[in-house]
């Protein structure tokens, strides 16, 4: 009833947009920039709120903003630019708004603490040397190193909470600054930080779905990934690509049960192939007789089932390997095994589109890697400006809908695109 009228949405959603385009992703920033920067002030009408305003604006609307990205990507589908129904499959770790040394495990909770141990230690031994030194130095070492025992003791009290605290964690982390983001393994050592999920479109490298994720590895975010990119492209019969890292069993199924066909690449694990022997590709398997052809020529039979984590499967093997010529090359055990899935043929149907398509690989790194390069580049060192799951959620919805509303400018224009908006 009194004061000034609050800004609208729209106005303050052309801010981050703006923002996120120009690689502007600070709430000061932007206040800065809508009183200084010309193209703002037309774009806002010379209005100027303050980084609070703006900053709250993100904070309080993460689902409206999400919408407003997923509408987009809806758009792009009406336009017809997922024609290929081809999409990569692909995830990429982000850095958090947490130190490394604000993330806990039970590991480093006990290598910090034999680190303070051995540093008291020290300290106690130099306290011993002090009391040897004439009085005046030997006041000012003891009040030096009693301060730094004592502030060492603090931290190992702190250090005995978190433990504490660790023991109801559900996967035994515990981050102080942002709760939501883990500790998660790359390439180049480990990162605090979040998964961040993309189907990519094979035609124009747009960003068709993407989800944020706190879990490391990608093992069990295929069928889901894939089953929301096939909604969204609106076809019945998607194929999806993806790398190693996404090969598991479990997933692959569920694909195949959906209609979707995936193509992921096999992890090559095997200590016998490391080791010169034979892998398990070298035994052929004969659907007639339910039987695996060796490479001497022997035929092993199936002699048992059992059920591993959750996945039932079956043995294969044969007498009479210690007397093979070949046993050297095979197995250093009593005979050669052989494990099959009961949904075996899934996986072999997926190796040969693989060995009938041999560029999906090339296909999916030229596709799904760049958008992750040029998103990281936008950010620049320090990722993601906000905290907690939800909230990191609404942040990289923001950069895919920069990177997309780019990628359609360059593809139709900017006049074409506003039309088909405004339509």
């Amino acid at each position: 009833d009194t004061g000034r009228p609050p800004y609208h949405p729209a106005m303050l959603l052309k801010i981050y947009i703006y923002g996120y385009l120009n690689r502007i992703q600070s709430s000061r920033r932007l206040e800065r920039e809508a009183q200084r920067n010309i193209e703002m002030m037309w774009l806002t009408c010379r209005l100027a709120p303050d980084f609070k305003t703006i900053a709250n604006f993100r904070k309080d609307n993460g689902k409206a903003i999400q919408k407003v990205c997923r509408q987009f990507v809806m758009l792009c589908q009406q336009l017809g630019l997922f024609a290929e129904s081809l999409v990569a499959i692909d995830g990429s770790k982000f850095k958090a708004v947490n130190n490394r040394d604000k993330n806990f495990t039970d590991a480093k909770i006990q290598l910090r603490m034999k680190e303070i141990e051995k540093s008291i230690n020290q300290y106690l031994a130099a306290l011993d040397t002090a009391d040897r030194q004439e009085p005046e130095v030997k006041q000012l070492r003891t009040a030096r190193l009693e301060g730094k025992i004592a502030s060492l003791k603090e931290k190992m009290q702190e250090l005995k909470v978190i433990e504490a605290r660790l023991k109801d964690a559900p996967d035994g982390q515990i981050s102080l600054t942002d709760p939501d983001c883990r500790s998660m393994k790359t390439r180049g050592g480990g990162i605090v930080g979040y998964n961040v999920q993309t189907a990519v479109d094979a035609k124009h490298h747009l960003i068709v779905e993407h989800e944020v994720t706190n879990v490391g590895s990608d093992r069990d975010q295929l069928s889901s990934m894939a089953e929301q990119a096939r909604a969204v492209v609106g076809t019945e019969r998607l194929t999806a690509i993806a790398d190693r890292g996404y090969f598991k069993s479990d997933e692959i199924l569920a694909c195949d049960k959906a209609g979707i066909t995936v193509i992921v690449a096999k992890p090559n694990t095997s200590t016998g192939i490391a080791n010169g022997r034979f892998g398990k590709d070298d035994f052929v398997y004969n659907v007639q007789s339910d039987t695996y052809r060796c490479p001497a020529g022997k035929h092993l039979i199936k002699h048992m089932t059992t059920i591993e984590r959750g996945l039932t499967l079956h043995r294969y093997w044969i007498s009479g390997c210690r007397n093979c010529p070949m046993k050297d090359k095979c197995t250093p055990g009593a005979e050669r095994r052989i494990t099959r899935w009961e949904d075996e043929a899934v996986l072999e149907a997926m190796q040969s589109r693989l060995d009938h398509f041999p560029e999906a690989m090339r296909i999916r790194r030229q596709t799904v890697e760049h958008p992750y390069g040029t998103i990281k580049l936008w950010m620049g060192s320090a990722h993601f400006l906000m905290k907690t799951l939800k909230k990191v959620a609404t942040e990289m919805s923001l950069h895919v809908l920069a990177y997309n509303l780019k990628r359609v400018m360059k593809i139709m224009g900017i006049g074409p695109l506003m039309q088909a908006m405004r339509a």
